[in-house]
């Protein structure tokens, strides 16, 4: 799956009442490149956002995954997740 159909795909689910299990499992999928090529920032964000809906293990995941990260990339997950938030 290309990168722009992957983010459309997960916007689709995103945007039809997806709860924070959705949201978990975009992250897996951005994090393990399964389906899609690994993206950290793209699975950070995901798992932000699952973590702000109560998914436990998301927000576990965010931090492992940030622990690899530089602080740019952090900052850039933590932007597209609000940013994704306001239009959402």
């Amino acid at each position: 799956m290309s990168t722009t159909a992957a983010a459309n795909a997960a916007n689709t689910i995103a945007r039809n009442g997806a709860d924070a299990e959705k949201f978990f499992q975009l992250g897996m999928m951005y994090s393990t490149g399964n389906s899609v090529a690994a993206d950290l920032v793209a699975a950070h964000k995901w798992f932000n956002i699952a973590a702000m809906r109560g998914s436990s293990e998301a927000a576990r995941l965010r931090r492992e995954i940030a622990s690899e990260m530089s602080e740019a990339e952090v900052a850039a997950a933590q932007r597209a997740a609000r940013v994704w938030l306001t239009r959402h």
